[in-house]
């Protein structure tokens, strides 16, 4: 048996529930309310709305040890369930929530983009990917919540529940989001002034999936290295899967067969080639379209032959890397993802993870359901429900790119709704939020191994040709060498959170943000970068250039957007 979503809005489901609108009701605006309540007495009787009940109400004393960004102000912590039911699978499924309330509160609201494919519910901190801080240390009151399933993220078999599938890509934020406000409402007496959505890799989806179907709900949305057609990327680890393991010799994994120094000398090349292109030699490749145009893989990375062990790659290692930087195909050469582009950052510890690390047969269940769970149980249709005991290798490597792939587009009586339809945001124009003045940021790392930088850059380019005034309320922030969503030799410290603030509440559009280094990241230790560099990202289309005479090679100042 299914229940009825609280809140769900898309193509084809435009009806509202009697609980859904009381809740918007009682959510928009930042207008009167009743009493503030005591953080024990939220409760699901004093919520008064179907579906929804609240299992704890906590005080959560101040914690200051440790990382500064698991540090947090004393709050209310609620958590509880909405929808429960009985899967078709004949498993319990219900959307987990977690809300925690500062008791210095800012008056503005953050919903917690989930990662991966959910099935866990991350404390309800408010992480901001490229920062030293967290949005409840902000003072923000912040929703996260598990995707509509428990499983937790070693087990994509929820993919099997049609609900639950819904639930993973859109219907939970739009369930969980009205929800949290009013649990907001009932602890400090009166709603948000100001809502938020931020989130990176599939958080960063369900950002722009939010701002298409949920864009009354949130004022502005940060999208970081988002998994814009997601089924399709899967398709593309599934690839890389597959080339990878034809360069491995007998008895090796991807990690043997391209060892680092393999991956450095790549990079060494495309330095070679671009670094001088935005006017500073600095191990940083600003002026990505003429990267793009001046190095060339086929010429610039040597093939070895005979006995050589140096200053080239071996044939096999070539062949494996033109094909997954082209992107996955099928037999007659169709694209089914986009391609990635050329960055020295392919020599960053977070590129060597996602690529030849995690997968195919590390023990790490989580990467395993990028390419064979993910693909398998949730983005096919009918779901091919792989074995996964092999860590889903042999699924992988049988897996065809003109027969099986097609099914990320199938529906049938029972999944009425193919994986893109329910994965992507059903209004890529997103006439909705820039019809009520709302705001999205996106950034994504020229580097990221799991969604192409490419992919980003398309659907903002779509935008702006249909809409010459997209840079009013979306821009796009590339970022030089980062990797997915944080790493790599990369300026990969920076606040978006606080740029989107300056946006919406002071309507000062970012041109740059301001980006420096992590010091503590291996991949800035080991080329002695400065840890007072500090590099603009420039809203896309620009790209940062050095001003001529230029003194101070380590300061943004030193740059220009053009």
């Amino acid at each position: 048996m299914t229940n009825t979503p609280l809140h769900r809005i898309g193509i084809r489901r435009t009806s509202i529930t009697v609980a859904a609108a009381a809740l918007l009701s009682a959510c928009g605006g930042s207008g009167g309310g009743n009493a503030p309540v005591a953080c024990e007495s939220i409760t699901t009787e004093s919520l008064h709305l179907p579906g929804i009940r609240v299992s704890s109400s906590t005080t959560v004393p101040e914690k200051t040890d440790g990382a500064a960004t698991e540090s947090y102000p004393a709050h209310c912590k609620v958590t509880g369930t909405l929808n429960e039911r009985t899967g078709m699978d004949g498993k319990p499924y219900a959307i987990g929530y977690e809300v925690r309330l500062p008791k210095a509160w800012n008056g503005k609201f953050l919903y917690q983009g989930g990662e991966g494919t959910d099935g866990v519910l991350a404390p309800a901190l408010g992480k901001l990917w490229n920062t030293d801080s967290n949005a409840l240390r902000r003072g923000y009151a912040v929703v996260s919540s598990d995707g509509g399933h428990a499983t937790g993220q070693a087990d994509a078999t929820f993919g099997l529940d049609p609900q639950a599938r819904t639930d993973y890509g859109y219907n939970a934020v739009g369930s969980v989001t009205p929800a949290a406000k009013q649990i907001v409402k009932l602890a400090y007496g009166r709603a948000p002034e100001r809502s938020y959505f931020l989130g990176c890799s599939n958080g960063g989806r369900g950002a722009m999936v939010a701002a298409s179907r949920f864009a009354d709900q949130f004022d502005g949305l940060v999208a970081g290295d988002p998994g814009y057609d997601l089924p399709k990327a899967a398709l593309q680890q599934v690839w890389d899967t597959q080339q990878f393991m034809q360069a491995a010799g007998p008895g090796q994994l991807p990690k043997d067969a391209f060892p680092q120094a393999s991956m450095d000398f790549v990079a060494s090349r495309i330095l070679a080639r671009c670094d001088a292109l935005d006017g500073a030699e600095d191990g940083i490749v600003h002026n990505r379209t003429a990267c793009q145009a001046a190095f060339d893989f086929a010429r610039d990375v040597p093939a070895c032959t005979g006995g050589a062990t140096s200053g080239c790659l071996p044939p096999v290692q070539k062949s494996a890397l033109q094909k997954v930087f082209d992107g996955v195909k099928n037999s007659a050469g169709q694209p089914l993802y986009t391609s990635f582009p050329w960055d020295p950052g392919v020599s960053g510890g977070n590129w060597r993870f996602w690529k030849l690390e995690a997968a195919p047969v590390a023990p790490l269940p989580f990467n395993t359901l990028i390419g064979a769970g993910a693909v398998g149980y949730v983005f096919t249709t009918p779901p091919d429900a792989p074995p996964l005991a092999d860590a889903g290798v042999g699924y992988q490597l049988q897996f065809s790119m003109d027969t099986d792939a097609p099914k990320i587009f199938g529906r049938s009586s029972v999944y009425k709704e193919s994986a893109l339809e329910f994965m992507n945001p059903p209004d890529p124009k997103l006439s909705a939020l820039k019809g009520r003045g709302g705001k999205l940021i996106v950034y994504h790392g020229t580097a990221d191994p799991v969604f192409s930088a490419h992919r980003s850059i398309e659907w903002y380019q779509a935008l702006a040709s249909s809409d010459a005034n997209a840079g009013a309320y979306a821009r796009l922030f590339l970022v030089p060498g980062m990797n997915h969503c944080s790493g790599g030799p990369a300026t990969d410290r920076f606040d978006t959170l606080a740029a989107l603030e300056r946006w919406v509440e002071q309507g000062q559009a970012p041109d740059k943000i301001v980006a420096g280094v992590n010091p503590a990241d291996p991949d800035v230790r080991q080329r002695n970068w400065p840890a007072k560099r500090t590099r603009p990202l420039c809203a896309y289309p620009q790209q940062a250039s050095l001003i001529p005479g230029a003194q101070d090679m380590e300061s943004a100042d030193s740059f220009v957007c053009k």
